[in-house]
């Protein structure tokens, strides 16, 4: 079979997109695959995937995986690139060795004649191929953390700092941060030290110690790239700059504070474009999964995704927008900033300097003939009330809210000043979320669960709440080996609860029913609570009892 057939035998492409593919494919002369990923009708893990499931090859997800050095090491790179595979781990005296054609027996016989080893083989994808490439191999070639380790000890014994080791070293600390996938690395001074921390998924993790005599002129460097101004040290400031970095480009957003022993200063990595996912691959269960797509497909009304920052809700939006058929549909977006590419999509970007805002942005896109509006945050009055005027008068409109769980977004929306009435007949559903960090399979370790932390999970002597089974006897928890650099923990999933609206839960809205009803309609209606969500996580080997105690109240 074809590719464009076992796409659509598979449900990841339908009849439709692939013509459409197939009409772009005769313009720009490139493959179909390309062009399928390029218009985000698929992505390449997906096709990977694929391919990996008619050869029986088995796959693995590179954006979840760390690439060991001492296999990397023994295959030159040019040799790696040209033969079209990529040095993965060394295994019980076997290579392992990652593929993009199932087909490509040369890099096989190239593995074992360079190693010497025997090579067992893996599917991976052609992005993820490339990207991971020249990651593993500029890292090898340029070891960051011995570059920041000799700039301490240079700032440490000489009495006069050269300013160019203050810039190297500042722009180290920063590559650091995307060696180690971190999404904000933060600068902290002391009383006589530098405190460097990076968050990697969700947490923070100690990076360096720096000398506080290097404080001025790191934080002068950052100022100078954010463009932000060198001699205001008294009030907060916020900038942010473009670095290019193995043919990524990251936006890095730069918040400076002042603090009792000198500025502290965030900078947030925004990876640019990633692979979209599909609803089925964030984590949510079979039955919301479900559910999430026939929302999704609603011709109007409001759905919402909540949560605190840094919990998956722009990533599960766009998952929803693959759900949307954009081809026959006008979908419309403002998001700040924006964060991956969409065919079919007219996105914009707020800017702020210019007075274009999310609540500007909807009230243009009402003349914009939409069918889909996604407004990226409600973030005030203005914007809550275009959302909802526009899901009354036919729209469909996705947003995200910052509020703890589902049911709490009703009170918070109607501290905007929203119409009780207009609420309840506007809002389709509130989708609330975490995302909790996976077990690495390589180090997990199997044990009983104490009485202690069944007590932590509420749920000491209970076998069932809601209909929900949440026995724990044995679980699993993290260890940490060289495979996940010591933490435990590969990769995120999400852990959510769907609260759909139906029509007991819009009378209660209207009448103002306090949260406990509204609560208690969502649970007969069907609705899984976070923690329980987060159980059935832990009875699954996905995660551990610690990783949802730390994240779901």
């Amino acid at each position: 079979m074809k590719l464009g057939e076992v796409l659509i035998e598979k449900g990841l492409l339908t009849k439709e997109r692939l013509e459409l593919a197939l009409a772009h494919q005769k313009i720009t002369d490139s493959m179909l695959g390309e062009t399928l990923i390029k218009l985000g009708f698929v992505s390449s893990a997906e096709i990977a995937r694929t391919l990996a499931d008619q050869t029986g090859i088995p796959f693995i997800d590179l954006t979840e995986y760390n690439v060991a050095e001492d296999a990397i090491r023994l295959v030159p790179k040019d040799l790696a690139e040209k033969t079209g595979f990529i040095p993965l781990r060394l295994v019980d005296g076997s290579i392992e060795i990652g593929i993009t054609n199932p087909s490509n027996i040369q890099a096989i016989d190239t593995a074992s004649k360079v190693t010497g080893l025997k090579p067992r083989i893996f599917m991976i994808d052609n992005m993820g191929f490339y990207e991971t490439l020249e990651r593993a191999y500029f890292f090898l070639e340029n070891p960051i953390q011995q570059n920041i380790l000799a700039a301490i000890k240079e700032i440490k014994s000489s009495p006069a700092i050269p300013a160019a080791t203050v810039a190297e070293l500042a722009q180290n600390l920063i590559m650091e941060g995307i060696r180690r996938k971190t999404t904000d690395v933060h600068l902290s001074p002391a009383s006589d030290t530098i405190n460097i921390f990076y968050r990697v998924d969700g947490v923070l993790q100690y990076g360096f110690c720096i000398p506080k005599i290097a404080h001025a002129g790191i934080v002068s460097r950052i100022k100078v790239m954010s463009m932000l101004d060198i001699s205001e040290q008294r009030l907060p400031q916020d900038g942010s700059f473009s670095m290019a970095f193995l043919n990524t480009k990251y936006e890095m957003r730069v918040s400076t504070t002042p603090t009792i022993y000198g500025e502290n200063i965030v900078i947030r990595v925004l990876a640019g474009t990633g692979q979209l996912l599909r609803i089925e691959s964030l984590g949510f269960d079979h039955g919301n999964t479900k559910q999430l797509r026939t929302l999704f497909q609603k011709p109007y009304g409001i759905i919402l995704i909540t949560g605190p920052t840094g919990s998956g809700k722009t990533t599960t939006l766009y998952a929803a927008l693959r759900e949307v058929n954009l081809i026959e549909r006008n979908v419309l977006t403002v998001e700040d900033p924006v964060e991956y590419k969409l065919s079919f999509v007219k996105q914009t970007a707020v800017n702020l300097k210019a007075g274009y805002d999310f609540a500007l942005a909807g009230r243009n896109f009402m003349r914009q003939d939409p069918d889909v509006m996604l407004l990226g945050e409600i973030r005030d009055e203005e914007t809550a009330r275009i959302g909802v005027r526009a899901s009354i008068t036919g729209h469909l409109v996705l947003s995200t809210l910052h509020t703890n769980d589902a049911v709490t977004s009703i009170p918070r929306l109607l501290d905007f000043k929203i119409d009780r009435f207009l609420l309840s007949s506007s809002l389709l559903a509130v989708v609330a979320q975490r995302l909790v960090r996976k077990l690495c399979n390589n180090c997990r370790e199997e044990y009983a669960v104490s009485a202690e932390e069944l007590k932590l999970l509420n749920v000491s002597g209970d076998i069932n709440i809601y209909g929900h089974d949440v026995s724990l006897k044995t679980a699993y928890k993290a260890k940490g080996c060289t495979m996940c650099s010591n933490t435990g923990y590969m990769g995120r999933t999400v852990v959510g609860e769907i609260m759909v609206v139906n029509d007991e839960i819009r009378e209660f809205i209207a009448l103002g029913a306090s949260l406990m009803k509204i609560k208690e309609a969502a649970l007969k209606n069907g609705m899984v609570p976070l923690k329980i969500a987060g159980i059935q996580k832990i009875k699954q080997n996905i995660t551990s009892i610690e990783e949802i105690v730390r994240l779901i109240d």
